[in-house]
């Protein structure tokens, strides 16, 4: 099991970033969270099995149709398995 705190730079704030990880998020089995940050960027949580969060962050890189990724930042952390779904904050 894996647990990772990614922030994701670029144009990912008005473009249904959060709602459209969620689906990603529920199609791959992964639970955690996703928000908007103050500074313009979107933070996720994300807990699950290894390859399943693997494919989380590959999705996260690209994001949905509107978004523009300039930047992902990917933190390992230990897991925890804390959550249940996947929410949005």
């Amino acid at each position: 099991m894996k647990r990772a705190r990614i922030y994701v730079s670029g144009l990912v704030q008005g473009v249904f970033y959060r709602a459209n990880a969620q689906k990603e998020a529920q199609r791959l089995k992964v639970t955690g969270y996703i928000k908007n940050l103050s500074d313009g960027r979107v933070e996720a949580v994300i807990e699950g099995e290894d390859l399943c969060v693997n494919k989380m962050i590959q999705w996260c890189e690209v994001g949905p149709k509107y978004a523009r990724v300039d930047k992902v930042e990917v933190i390992s952390e230990q897991y925890k398995g804390e959550f249940k779904d996947f929410l949005i904050k």
